[in-house]
C-alpha cells in the first residue's frame, strides 16, 4: 500500500521553509495574557501489570532518584550577575556574527557598542524565557505521559521528570527575574508547537514532540550557553539542567525504539511529518523577531540577512546535533523512502545523523565529578 505524502504547505503551512513573510506572520496576538488553554485529548490509562518487562527504563528510574538535586540549596543564588559586563563578555567569546558590515542598509548599521549590549541583554532575556516556557510545556507533557503510557516503568519515570520539569521551571524563573530583570513571552512558534504536542492524542506523539524534538533540541542549546558563558551561576544552572535533560531525551529514545520498530509505513509518515514540523517550528522560534522588535527594527528588514549569516547558520544546524542521530536511532530517518532524511537535507543538518544518540550517550551528562565533561554537540 502506498503512503500518501502531504506537502511542505500542508505540514507547516508554506512551500518554502525559508519563506520570510510565513514565518514572521506567526505573532502572538495576546501579550497581556497570563493563561493559555489547551484542548488535552488523551486517554488517561491504568496498567494492572507490574512487571518490571524494560530494563533499560528501570535503570533509568534508579538514575533518576539519585540524580536529584536542590534548586534552593545547591545553587548560590547571592552570587552577583553585572549583566552588562557578562553580556559583554559572552559576545566577544562568542565572535558573534551580528557586526554593523553585516546590516548595511538597514537601521542597524547606524549602531553603536551600546545599542548592540543592549540587544544583547535582550537577547539573553529573550533566550532563557524561551527556555522557561518550554521548560512549563515539558512539565505538562511529562505530566501527560504519567497518563497515558501504557507501560508501568514509563509511568515510574515520567513520575521523576514531573519533579525534574518543575526545577527547571523554578531556576529560569527564578534566574530571569532576580539576574535579569525581564522576562519575553512565549515565542509564538514555540507556542504553537507546545499546543500542537499537547492536542494530539496520541502518547507516543508526546514523547516525539517533547522528549526527542524540544529537549534534544533544548540539550544542545544548553550545552552551547553553557560552553558560551563564564557567568558562574548560570553555567552551574545549565550544567545541572543538562544532567536532567539528558536522561529525558534518552527516556524518549528507549521507550519509542521499541513502539517504532512495530509500525506501519503509514504510521511512521505520520510520525516523520510531526518530526519536522517541529524541527522548523524550533528552527523558526530562534530569529528573535519579538528582539528586533522591541529594539524598533522590523524583522523583515533583518531576518533575510540573520539567515543568510553564515555564524548564525552554523550555530542553527549545530542545534540539531541530538534531535538527528536520535531520529536515525528511532528509525525515522530512511523509512517511506528517506522521507525525514530528505527534509534534513534541505535543512542542511543531515551530516549529524552518525553523532551518538542520547540513548547512550546520557551517562556522560551524570552530576558525577570523575564522569567527562559534556560538549555542546558531541
Amino acid at each position: 500500500m502506498s503512503v500518501t505524502h502531504n506537502s511542505n504547505d500542508e505540514i507547516i503551512g508554506r512551500d518554502d521553509i525559508n519563506d520570510i513573510e510565513a514565518i514572521l506572520s506567526v505573532s502572538n496576538t495576546d501579550l497581556e495574557a497570563v493563561e493559555h488553554v489547551v484542548k488535552d485529548n488523551a486517554d488517561a490509562i491504568f496498567t494492572w501489570d507490574y512487571s518490571l518487562a524494560r530494563p533499560q527504563l528501570r535503570k533509568l528510574y534508579e538514575k533518576a532518584k539519585t540524580g536529584q538535586w536542590n534548586a534552593s540549596t545547591d545553587l548560590d543564588w547571592d552570587t552577583e550577575v553585572d549583566l552588562e559586563q557578562v553580556v559583554s563578555r559572552d559576545q566577544a567569546a562568542a565572535s558573534a556574527g551580528f557586526t554593523a558590515d553585516h546590516y548595511d542598509g538597514t537601521v542597524v548599521e547606524k549602531w553603536g557598542d551600546q545599542e548592540w549590549l543592549e540587544f544583547g541583554i535582550d537577547q539573553r532575556r529573550w533566550t532563557l524565557s524561551q527556555f522557561l516556557h518550554g521548560e512549563q510545556g515539558a512539565l505538562l507533557c511529562t505530566a501527560k505521559i504519567v497518563e497515558t503510557v501504557p507501560w508501568y516503568d514509563a509511568k515510574l519515570y515520567a513520575s521523576t521528570q514531573v519533579m525534574d520539569e518543575a526545577r527547571h521551571v523554578e531556576v529560569f524563573n527564578r534566574y530571569i527575574d532576580e539576574k535579569l530583570g525581564g522576562s519575553f513571552q512565549v515565542n509564538a512558534h514555540l507556542r504553537m508547537l507546545l499546543d500542537d504536542i499537547i492536542e494530539d492524542s496520541r502518547w507516543d506523539m508526546t514523547y516525539l514532540g517533547m522528549q526527542v524534538m524540544v529537549e534534544g533540541l533544548a540539550l544542545a542549546a544548553f550545552g552551547f550557553m553553557h560552553q558560551m558563558t563564564e557567568e558562574p551561576l548560570l553555567k552551574k544552572m545549565l550544567r545541572y539542567v543538562m544532567s536532567d535533560e539528558a536522561r529525558h531525551v534518552a527516556f524518549g529514545v528507549l521507550s519509542l525504539k521499541e513502539v517504532y520498530d512495530g509500525m506501519t509505513d503509514a504510521e511512521m509518515k505520520d510520525r516523520q511529518e510531526f518530526a519536522f514540523e517541529a524541527a522548523v517550528r524550533m528552527r523558526d522560534r530562534f530569529l528573535s523577531q519579538e528582539v528586533w522588535e522591541r529594539h524598533g527594527v522590523n524583522p523583515r528588514d533583518v531576518v533575510p540577512l540573520v539567515l543568510r549569516d553564515p555564524t548564525r547558520d552554523l550555530f542553527q544546524q549545530m542545534l540539531f546535533s541530538k534531535i538527528v542521530p536520535n531520529c536515525k536511532k528511532l528509525g525515522l530517518l530512511d523509512r517511506n523512502d528517506q522521507w525525514l532524511r530528505r527534509r534534513f537535507e534541505e535543512m542542511s543538518v543531515i551530516q549529524f545523523e552518525d553523532w551518538e544518540d542520547t540513548g547512550s550517550e546520557y551517562i556522560k551528562f551524570e552530576l558525577d565529578a570523575d564522569a567527562p565533561q559534556p560538549v555542546a554537540g558531541s
